[in-house]
Protein backbone atom coordinates (compact mmCIF):
# COMPACT_ATOMS: atom_id res chain seq x y z
CA UNK A 1 0.00 0.00 0.00
CA UNK A 2 1.26 3.55 -0.84
CA UNK A 3 2.38 5.71 2.19
CA UNK A 4 -1.34 6.55 4.09
CA UNK A 5 -0.68 10.57 3.09
CA UNK A 6 -0.57 9.74 -0.48
CA UNK A 7 -3.76 8.18 -0.62
CA UNK A 8 -7.31 9.80 -2.01
CA UNK A 9 -9.97 10.31 1.06
CA UNK A 10 -11.89 7.25 -0.72
CA UNK A 11 -8.54 4.96 -1.23
CA UNK A 12 -7.93 5.70 2.34
CA UNK A 13 -11.18 4.49 3.83
CA UNK A 14 -11.21 1.72 1.57
CA UNK A 15 -8.09 0.75 3.67
CA UNK A 16 -9.13 1.40 6.91
CA UNK A 17 -12.45 -0.50 6.43
CA UNK A 18 -10.46 -3.41 4.66
CA UNK A 19 -8.61 -3.37 8.00
CA UNK A 20 -5.28 -2.53 5.99
CA UNK A 21 -5.04 0.77 8.51
CA UNK A 22 -6.59 1.24 11.40
CA UNK A 23 -8.20 5.16 12.50
CA UNK A 24 -5.73 5.05 15.70
CA UNK A 25 -3.22 4.60 12.71
CA UNK A 26 -4.75 7.11 10.40
CA UNK A 27 -5.17 9.49 13.19
CA UNK A 28 -1.18 9.04 14.47
CA UNK A 29 0.07 9.57 10.83
CA UNK A 30 -1.75 12.62 10.23
CA UNK A 31 -0.57 14.24 13.64
CA UNK A 32 2.96 13.26 12.76
CA UNK A 33 2.01 15.10 9.42
CA UNK A 34 0.57 17.95 11.07
CA UNK A 35 3.47 18.98 13.42
CA UNK A 36 6.33 18.53 10.76
CA UNK A 37 4.24 20.46 8.49
CA UNK A 38 1.63 22.92 9.54
CA UNK A 39 3.75 25.38 10.61
CA UNK A 40 5.72 25.74 7.48
CA UNK A 41 2.40 26.35 5.07
CA UNK A 42 0.16 27.81 7.51
CA UNK A 43 -2.16 25.24 7.33
CA UNK A 44 -3.98 24.80 10.96
CA UNK A 45 -4.96 27.32 13.36
CA UNK A 46 -6.29 25.05 16.32
CA UNK A 47 -5.45 21.49 16.53
CA UNK A 48 -8.25 19.26 18.20
CA UNK A 49 -6.03 15.82 19.10
CA UNK A 50 -8.71 14.89 21.54
CA UNK A 51 -11.98 15.40 19.85
CA UNK A 52 -9.82 13.66 16.65
CA UNK A 53 -8.99 10.58 19.66
CA UNK A 54 -12.45 10.44 20.28
CA UNK A 55 -14.09 10.14 16.71
CA UNK A 56 -11.15 8.12 15.78
CA UNK A 57 -12.29 5.43 18.81
CA UNK A 58 -15.75 5.52 17.55
CA UNK A 59 -14.80 4.64 13.99
CA UNK A 60 -13.03 1.66 15.61
CA UNK A 61 -16.27 0.43 17.33
CA UNK A 62 -18.19 1.03 14.23
CA UNK A 63 -15.59 -1.04 12.31
CA UNK A 64 -15.88 -4.10 14.92
CA UNK A 65 -19.53 -3.80 15.06
CA UNK A 66 -20.36 -3.51 11.50
CA UNK A 67 -19.15 -5.58 7.76
CA UNK A 68 -17.34 -3.37 5.46
CA UNK A 69 -20.14 -2.87 3.18
CA UNK A 70 -22.35 -1.20 5.93
CA UNK A 71 -19.83 0.81 6.42
CA UNK A 72 -19.06 1.67 3.35
CA UNK A 73 -22.75 2.64 2.96
CA UNK A 74 -23.34 4.24 6.03
CA UNK A 75 -19.59 5.59 6.67
CA UNK A 76 -18.23 5.92 3.75
CA UNK A 77 -15.23 8.07 5.16
CA UNK A 78 -14.88 6.21 8.11
CA UNK A 79 -11.63 7.29 9.87
CA UNK A 80 -10.54 9.94 7.29
CA UNK A 81 -9.20 13.22 8.50
CA UNK A 82 -11.22 16.08 7.36
CA UNK A 83 -10.68 19.22 9.20
CA UNK A 84 -13.03 22.10 9.10
CA UNK A 85 -12.32 25.84 8.18
CA UNK A 86 -12.57 28.66 11.06
CA UNK A 87 -15.57 29.99 10.33
CA UNK A 88 -17.36 26.99 10.40
CA UNK A 89 -18.60 26.14 14.34
CA UNK A 90 -17.53 22.79 15.89
CA UNK A 91 -19.00 22.12 19.31
CA UNK A 92 -16.43 23.21 21.99
CA UNK A 93 -13.29 24.23 19.88
CA UNK A 94 -12.52 27.25 19.39
CA UNK A 95 -13.11 29.72 16.54
CA UNK A 96 -11.47 33.21 15.65
CA UNK A 97 -12.79 33.40 12.04
CA UNK A 98 -9.52 34.61 11.20
CA UNK A 99 -9.82 37.33 13.98
CA UNK A 100 -8.40 38.96 17.42
CA UNK A 101 -11.68 40.35 17.60
CA UNK A 102 -12.97 36.91 18.52
CA UNK A 103 -10.88 35.66 20.68
CA UNK A 104 -12.02 33.56 23.64
CA UNK A 105 -14.89 32.28 21.73
CA UNK A 106 -16.14 28.35 21.70
CA UNK A 107 -18.46 27.08 19.46
CA UNK A 108 -21.67 25.95 21.61
CA UNK A 109 -22.87 23.64 18.69
CA UNK A 110 -22.21 22.18 15.65
CA UNK A 111 -22.50 23.37 12.30
CA UNK A 112 -25.12 21.54 10.02
CA UNK A 113 -22.37 20.25 7.52
CA UNK A 114 -20.22 19.24 10.68
CA UNK A 115 -22.83 16.78 11.65
CA UNK A 116 -23.34 15.73 7.92
CA UNK A 117 -18.95 15.00 8.25
CA UNK A 118 -19.22 13.58 11.71
CA UNK A 119 -22.39 11.25 10.35
CA UNK A 120 -19.95 9.96 7.48
CA UNK A 121 -17.41 8.85 9.96
CA UNK A 122 -14.25 11.54 9.48
CA UNK A 123 -11.68 12.65 12.24
CA UNK A 124 -12.28 16.53 13.15
CA UNK A 125 -8.55 17.09 13.61
CA UNK A 126 -8.48 20.64 13.74
CA UNK A 127 -9.48 24.27 12.40
CA UNK A 128 -7.68 25.52 9.42
CA UNK A 129 -6.22 29.11 8.62
CA UNK A 130 -8.89 31.36 7.39
CA UNK A 131 -8.77 35.84 6.40
CA UNK A 132 -10.50 37.70 8.91
CA UNK A 133 -14.10 36.89 8.39
CA UNK A 134 -13.10 35.02 5.09
CA UNK A 135 -13.02 38.49 3.08
CA UNK A 136 -9.96 38.45 0.85
CA UNK A 137 -8.64 35.81 -1.86
CA UNK A 138 -4.84 35.73 0.50
CA UNK A 139 -4.98 34.47 3.83
CA UNK A 140 -2.67 36.55 5.55
CA UNK A 141 -4.44 36.68 9.39
CA UNK A 142 -3.20 38.85 12.24
CA UNK A 143 -3.23 35.83 14.50
CA UNK A 144 -1.50 33.42 12.51
CA UNK A 145 1.25 32.79 9.94
CA UNK A 146 -0.12 33.27 6.46
CA UNK A 147 -1.34 30.08 4.37
CA UNK A 148 1.38 29.30 2.09
CA UNK A 149 0.46 27.30 -1.09
CA UNK A 150 3.32 23.97 -0.79
CA UNK A 151 4.49 24.58 -4.12
CA UNK A 152 6.55 27.63 -3.53
CA UNK A 153 6.54 29.23 0.30
CA UNK A 154 6.92 32.33 -0.81
CA UNK A 155 3.18 32.41 -2.55
CA UNK A 156 -0.11 32.38 -0.98
CA UNK A 157 -2.05 29.73 -0.86
CA UNK A 158 -4.92 31.70 -1.64
CA UNK A 159 -8.18 32.82 0.21
CA UNK A 160 -10.15 32.49 1.77
CA UNK A 161 -10.21 28.38 2.28
CA UNK A 162 -6.20 29.04 1.78
CA UNK A 163 -4.94 26.57 5.09
CA UNK A 164 -7.53 23.71 3.58
CA UNK A 165 -5.87 24.15 0.56
CA UNK A 166 -2.57 24.37 2.29
CA UNK A 167 -3.47 20.89 4.77
CA UNK A 168 -4.07 19.50 1.39
CA UNK A 169 -1.85 20.22 -1.05
CA UNK A 170 1.00 19.12 1.44
CA UNK A 171 -0.86 16.24 2.30
CA UNK A 172 -0.95 16.52 5.82
CA UNK A 173 -4.96 15.66 5.31
CA UNK A 174 -6.49 14.05 1.65
CA UNK A 175 -9.61 16.09 2.04
CA UNK A 176 -10.86 19.08 4.17
CA UNK A 177 -14.23 21.63 4.49
CA UNK A 178 -13.91 25.14 2.50
CA UNK A 179 -16.84 27.72 1.99
CA UNK A 180 -17.04 30.21 -0.85
CA UNK A 181 -18.70 33.41 -0.96
CA UNK A 182 -16.40 34.55 -4.55
CA UNK A 183 -14.08 32.50 -5.17
CA UNK A 184 -12.96 31.03 -1.52
CA UNK A 185 -12.45 27.19 -2.54
CA UNK A 186 -11.88 27.92 -5.63
CA UNK A 187 -8.93 30.31 -5.49
CA UNK A 188 -7.09 28.32 -3.03
CA UNK A 189 -7.29 25.44 -5.40
CA UNK A 190 -5.81 27.56 -8.41
CA UNK A 191 -3.02 28.53 -6.12
CA UNK A 192 -2.17 24.87 -4.45
CA UNK A 193 -2.78 22.38 -7.21
CA UNK A 194 -6.05 20.95 -6.39
CA UNK A 195 -10.08 20.54 -7.26
CA UNK A 196 -12.50 22.89 -5.93
CA UNK A 197 -15.78 22.85 -6.61
CA UNK A 198 -18.24 25.75 -5.69
CA UNK A 199 -21.94 24.19 -6.15
CA UNK A 200 -25.20 25.67 -7.17
CA UNK A 201 -27.15 27.97 -5.27
CA UNK A 202 -29.24 25.22 -3.16
CA UNK A 203 -27.59 22.41 -3.39
CA UNK A 204 -25.38 22.70 -0.32
CA UNK A 205 -27.68 23.67 2.64
CA UNK A 206 -26.01 25.78 5.44
CA UNK A 207 -28.16 23.46 7.50
CA UNK A 208 -30.13 23.73 11.11
CA UNK A 209 -28.65 26.66 12.13
CA UNK A 210 -27.86 28.84 8.86
CA UNK A 211 -29.67 31.43 6.68
CA UNK A 212 -28.69 32.02 3.15
CA UNK A 213 -28.62 36.09 3.49
CA UNK A 214 -27.56 37.09 -0.10
CA UNK A 215 -27.08 33.54 -0.67
CA UNK A 216 -23.90 34.34 -2.55
CA UNK A 217 -21.81 31.96 -0.46
CA UNK A 218 -21.63 27.97 -0.42
CA UNK A 219 -19.70 24.83 1.42
CA UNK A 220 -17.58 22.49 0.02
CA UNK A 221 -14.06 20.78 -0.03
CA UNK A 222 -10.87 20.99 -1.14
CA UNK A 223 -9.29 17.44 -3.02
CA UNK A 224 -6.85 16.31 -4.96
CA UNK A 225 -9.52 14.35 -7.03
CA UNK A 226 -12.73 14.88 -8.56
CA UNK A 227 -14.28 11.68 -7.27
CA UNK A 228 -13.36 12.67 -3.25
CA UNK A 229 -15.14 15.93 -4.17
CA UNK A 230 -17.87 14.23 -5.67
CA UNK A 231 -18.65 11.60 -3.03
CA UNK A 232 -18.79 14.71 -0.29
CA UNK A 233 -20.98 16.74 -2.42
CA UNK A 234 -23.21 13.49 -2.04
CA UNK A 235 -22.24 13.70 1.70
CA UNK A 236 -23.33 17.49 2.05
CA UNK A 237 -26.28 18.05 -0.47
CA UNK A 238 -29.20 16.39 1.24
CA UNK A 239 -31.99 18.85 2.49
CA UNK A 240 -32.45 19.98 5.83
CA UNK A 241 -36.17 21.22 7.13
CA UNK A 242 -36.70 24.31 6.41
CA UNK A 243 -34.58 24.95 3.59
CA UNK A 244 -36.04 27.59 1.36
CA UNK A 245 -34.20 26.20 -1.82
CA UNK A 246 -34.22 22.49 -3.22
CA UNK A 247 -32.48 21.51 -6.50
CA UNK A 248 -33.44 17.89 -8.38
CA UNK A 249 -31.40 15.06 -6.63
CA UNK A 250 -28.75 13.66 -8.71
CA UNK A 251 -29.95 10.75 -11.52
CA UNK A 252 -27.66 8.33 -9.12
CA UNK A 253 -25.41 9.87 -7.24
CA UNK A 254 -22.85 12.88 -7.61
CA UNK A 255 -19.77 10.34 -7.42
CA UNK A 256 -21.43 7.88 -10.11
CA UNK A 257 -21.78 11.44 -12.72
CA UNK A 258 -17.90 10.86 -13.16
CA UNK A 259 -18.46 7.48 -14.59
CA UNK A 260 -20.58 8.91 -17.15
CA UNK A 261 -19.32 11.06 -20.64
CA UNK A 262 -21.56 13.13 -22.58
CA UNK A 263 -21.09 13.70 -26.23
CA UNK A 264 -20.73 17.02 -27.74
CA UNK A 265 -20.89 19.24 -25.57
CA UNK A 266 -20.84 23.14 -26.24
CA UNK A 267 -18.00 24.79 -24.57
CA UNK A 268 -17.63 28.42 -24.59
CA UNK A 269 -14.33 30.00 -23.41
CA UNK A 270 -13.41 33.12 -22.12
CA UNK A 271 -9.98 34.56 -21.02
CA UNK A 272 -10.69 38.32 -21.02
CA UNK A 273 -11.34 39.10 -17.19
CA UNK A 274 -15.32 39.78 -16.55
CA UNK A 275 -14.97 42.51 -13.75
CA UNK A 276 -11.31 44.13 -14.14
CA UNK A 277 -10.93 44.21 -18.30
CA UNK A 278 -7.69 45.59 -18.28
CA UNK A 279 -6.30 43.30 -15.86
CA UNK A 280 -3.50 41.58 -17.13
CA UNK A 281 -3.77 38.07 -17.57
CA UNK A 282 -0.21 36.00 -17.81
CA UNK A 283 0.73 33.96 -20.48
CA UNK A 284 0.48 30.50 -18.48
CA UNK A 285 -3.44 30.94 -17.50
CA UNK A 286 -3.98 31.41 -20.55
CA UNK A 287 -1.94 28.15 -21.41
CA UNK A 288 -3.71 26.17 -19.12
CA UNK A 289 -7.01 27.30 -20.89
CA UNK A 290 -5.41 26.45 -24.37
CA UNK A 291 -4.46 22.86 -22.82
CA UNK A 292 -7.70 22.21 -22.01
CA UNK A 293 -9.79 23.34 -24.65
CA UNK A 294 -7.58 21.24 -26.88
CA UNK A 295 -8.10 18.17 -24.52
CA UNK A 296 -11.70 18.87 -24.53
CA UNK A 297 -11.34 19.14 -28.66
CA UNK A 298 -9.97 15.81 -28.92
CA UNK A 299 -13.00 14.08 -26.87
CA UNK A 300 -15.24 15.23 -28.90
CA UNK A 301 -16.79 18.56 -27.73
CA UNK A 302 -16.81 21.41 -29.49
CA UNK A 303 -14.96 24.42 -28.36
CA UNK A 304 -15.31 28.05 -29.37
CA UNK A 305 -14.93 31.39 -28.09
CA UNK A 306 -17.51 33.01 -25.82
CA UNK A 307 -18.15 36.57 -25.26
CA UNK A 308 -18.13 38.28 -22.33
CA UNK A 309 -21.44 38.63 -20.75
CA UNK A 310 -21.95 41.84 -19.42
CA UNK A 311 -19.84 44.94 -19.11
CA UNK A 312 -17.82 45.39 -16.08
CA UNK A 313 -20.34 48.47 -14.58
CA UNK A 314 -22.78 46.15 -14.61
CA UNK A 315 -20.74 44.12 -11.48
CA UNK A 316 -20.11 46.72 -9.16
CA UNK A 317 -23.19 46.51 -6.98
CA UNK A 318 -21.39 42.93 -5.80
CA UNK A 319 -19.43 45.45 -3.42
CA UNK A 320 -22.53 47.05 -1.97
CA UNK A 321 -23.93 43.39 -1.16
CA UNK A 322 -20.14 42.05 0.13
CA UNK A 323 -19.73 44.87 2.27
CA UNK A 324 -23.21 44.93 3.52
CA UNK A 325 -22.19 40.79 4.34
CA UNK A 326 -18.95 42.12 5.92
CA UNK A 327 -20.90 45.10 8.27
CA UNK A 328 -23.57 42.38 9.53
CA UNK A 329 -20.89 40.07 10.57
CA UNK A 330 -21.38 39.10 14.01
CA UNK A 331 -18.44 40.66 15.97
CA UNK A 332 -18.26 42.46 19.22
CA UNK A 333 -18.55 45.87 19.02
CA UNK A 334 -15.83 46.65 21.68
CA UNK A 335 -13.84 44.95 19.50
CA UNK A 336 -13.73 46.43 16.52
CA UNK A 337 -10.84 48.21 16.98
CA UNK A 338 -8.99 44.88 16.34
CA UNK A 339 -10.03 44.53 13.08
CA UNK A 340 -7.48 44.79 10.40
CA UNK A 341 -7.95 47.78 7.60
CA UNK A 342 -9.53 45.77 4.97
CA UNK A 343 -12.20 44.79 7.64
CA UNK A 344 -13.26 48.10 8.89
CA UNK A 345 -13.23 50.05 5.68
CA UNK A 346 -15.83 47.28 4.20
CA UNK A 347 -17.87 47.11 7.38
CA UNK A 348 -17.88 51.00 6.94
CA UNK A 349 -18.78 51.22 3.62
CA UNK A 350 -21.34 48.59 4.38
CA UNK A 351 -22.82 50.44 6.97
CA UNK A 352 -23.36 53.36 4.88
CA UNK A 353 -25.44 50.92 2.12
CA UNK A 354 -29.02 52.30 2.50
CA UNK A 355 -31.55 50.00 2.25
CA UNK A 356 -32.85 50.89 -1.10
CA UNK A 357 -29.00 50.28 -2.56
CA UNK A 358 -29.23 47.11 -1.34
CA UNK A 359 -32.11 46.31 -2.45
CA UNK A 360 -30.99 47.75 -5.91
CA UNK A 361 -27.95 45.52 -5.86
CA UNK A 362 -29.90 42.39 -5.39
CA UNK A 363 -31.74 42.81 -8.23
CA UNK A 364 -29.32 43.88 -10.33
CA UNK A 365 -27.47 40.60 -9.61
CA UNK A 366 -31.07 39.00 -10.61
CA UNK A 367 -30.66 41.11 -14.25
CA UNK A 368 -26.96 40.14 -14.63
CA UNK A 369 -27.68 36.68 -14.32
CA UNK A 370 -30.97 36.66 -17.01
CA UNK A 371 -28.33 38.65 -19.38
CA UNK A 372 -25.37 36.22 -18.61
CA UNK A 373 -27.74 33.46 -19.29
CA UNK A 374 -28.82 34.72 -22.49
CA UNK A 375 -25.52 35.82 -23.73
CA UNK A 376 -24.18 32.31 -23.36
CA UNK A 377 -27.28 30.16 -24.13
CA UNK A 378 -25.77 28.85 -26.80
CA UNK A 379 -22.91 27.07 -24.61
CA UNK A 380 -22.85 23.68 -22.42
CA UNK A 381 -20.10 24.73 -20.28
CA UNK A 382 -18.04 27.57 -19.90
CA UNK A 383 -14.30 27.97 -19.74
CA UNK A 384 -11.94 30.37 -18.31
CA UNK A 385 -8.91 30.57 -15.99
CA UNK A 386 -9.59 30.14 -12.81
CA UNK A 387 -6.95 32.87 -11.40
CA UNK A 388 -5.13 35.55 -13.64
CA UNK A 389 -2.17 35.44 -12.06
CA UNK A 390 0.16 32.45 -10.53
CA UNK A 391 0.05 32.47 -6.94
CA UNK A 392 0.57 35.36 -5.85
CA UNK A 393 3.71 36.09 -3.13
CA UNK A 394 2.96 36.97 -0.24
CA UNK A 395 2.32 40.61 1.41
CA UNK A 396 2.11 41.79 -2.81
CA UNK A 397 -1.98 42.41 -3.08
CA UNK A 398 -2.36 43.12 0.88
CA UNK A 399 -2.27 46.80 1.38
CA UNK A 400 -3.77 47.81 4.99
CA UNK A 401 -2.25 51.46 3.65
CA UNK A 402 -4.93 51.41 1.10
CA UNK A 403 -7.68 49.26 1.64
CA UNK A 404 -9.71 49.81 -1.15
CA UNK A 405 -7.01 49.73 -3.65
CA UNK A 406 -6.22 46.35 -1.88
CA UNK A 407 -9.76 45.46 -2.55
CA UNK A 408 -9.57 46.17 -6.76
CA UNK A 409 -6.09 44.26 -6.50
CA UNK A 410 -7.76 41.76 -5.53
CA UNK A 411 -10.40 41.85 -7.97
CA UNK A 412 -7.65 41.76 -10.86
CA UNK A 413 -6.57 38.32 -9.45
CA UNK A 414 -9.91 37.14 -9.54
CA UNK A 415 -11.44 38.87 -12.56
CA UNK A 416 -14.13 35.68 -12.89
CA UNK A 417 -14.72 33.91 -9.77
CA UNK A 418 -17.32 35.98 -7.85
CA UNK A 419 -19.66 36.11 -11.16
CA UNK A 420 -20.48 32.26 -10.36
CA UNK A 421 -21.40 33.81 -6.68
CA UNK A 422 -23.63 35.80 -7.95
CA UNK A 423 -25.05 33.70 -11.14
CA UNK A 424 -25.75 30.99 -7.76
CA UNK A 425 -24.25 28.54 -10.96
CA UNK A 426 -21.67 25.75 -10.31
CA UNK A 427 -18.25 26.23 -11.08
CA UNK A 428 -15.24 23.86 -10.72
CA UNK A 429 -11.47 24.36 -10.45
CA UNK A 430 -9.42 21.91 -12.03
CA UNK A 431 -5.34 21.72 -11.61
CA UNK A 432 -4.46 20.80 -15.15
CA UNK A 433 -1.23 22.64 -16.05
CA UNK A 434 1.99 23.61 -14.00
CA UNK A 435 4.82 26.35 -14.77
CA UNK A 436 7.21 28.36 -14.26
CA UNK A 437 6.27 32.15 -13.53
CA UNK A 438 8.88 33.44 -15.85
CA UNK A 439 10.29 32.89 -18.61
CA UNK A 440 13.70 32.92 -17.34
CA UNK A 441 13.11 29.55 -15.02
CA UNK A 442 11.87 28.85 -11.42
CA UNK A 443 9.72 26.64 -9.93
CA UNK A 444 7.32 25.13 -11.22
CA UNK A 445 3.53 26.70 -10.29
CA UNK A 446 -0.02 25.41 -10.60
CA UNK A 447 -2.43 27.00 -12.73
CA UNK A 448 -5.64 26.18 -12.51
CA UNK A 449 -8.76 26.22 -14.71
CA UNK A 450 -12.43 26.88 -14.00
CA UNK A 451 -15.05 24.97 -16.00
CA UNK A 452 -18.60 26.30 -15.08
CA UNK A 453 -22.71 25.60 -16.00
CA UNK A 454 -26.10 26.54 -15.13
CA UNK A 455 -27.60 26.08 -12.35
CA UNK A 456 -28.15 22.74 -11.14
CA UNK A 457 -25.19 21.42 -13.18
CA UNK A 458 -23.01 19.66 -10.91
CA UNK A 459 -23.26 16.18 -12.84
CA UNK A 460 -22.02 17.78 -16.05
CA UNK A 461 -19.35 19.85 -14.83
CA UNK A 462 -17.84 16.57 -12.72
CA UNK A 463 -18.08 14.10 -15.69
CA UNK A 464 -16.32 16.60 -17.59
CA UNK A 465 -13.61 17.12 -14.93
CA UNK A 466 -13.20 13.43 -14.33
CA UNK A 467 -12.37 13.03 -17.90
CA UNK A 468 -9.94 15.53 -17.90
CA UNK A 469 -8.62 14.33 -14.88
CA UNK A 470 -7.84 10.95 -17.20
CA UNK A 471 -6.32 12.76 -20.21
CA UNK A 472 -4.68 15.55 -18.60
CA UNK A 473 -3.38 13.82 -15.17
CA UNK A 474 -2.40 15.77 -12.10
CA UNK A 475 -2.09 13.02 -8.98
CA UNK A 476 1.72 12.36 -9.53
CA UNK A 477 2.69 15.48 -9.54
CA UNK A 478 4.23 15.89 -6.02
CA UNK A 479 5.09 19.98 -4.08
CA UNK A 480 8.60 20.68 -3.09
CA UNK A 481 7.23 21.02 0.69
CA UNK A 482 4.97 17.51 1.34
Amino acid sequence: MADLHDLTARELATAIRTRQTSPAEVLAHTEARADALSERVGAFVTRAPDLARAHADDAARLLEESSPEEVARDHPLLGVPLPIKDLTMVAGVPMRAGSAALDGFVAPVDDGLVTRFREAGTLMVGKTNTPEIGLPCYTEPEIAPPARTPWDLTRSAGGSSGGAAAAVASRIVPIAQGSDGGGSIRIPASACGLVGLKASRGRVSNGPLGVDGAALATHGVLTRDVRDTALALDLLSPPWPGDSALLPRPQTSFLDACERREQGLRVGVVTTPFITPEAPVHAQARAAVEKTARALEAMGHHVSEAPVPFAAEEWTPFLDVWSVMAASAPLPEEAEHLLVPLTQWMRERGRGVSGLAYAGAISAGQRLTRQTATAWAEFDVILTPTLAQPPAPIGSIRDDADPEGDFWAQCAFTPWTSTWNILGWPAISLPVHWAPDSPDGGPDLPFGVALGAGLGGEERLLSLAAALEEALPWSGRRPPVG
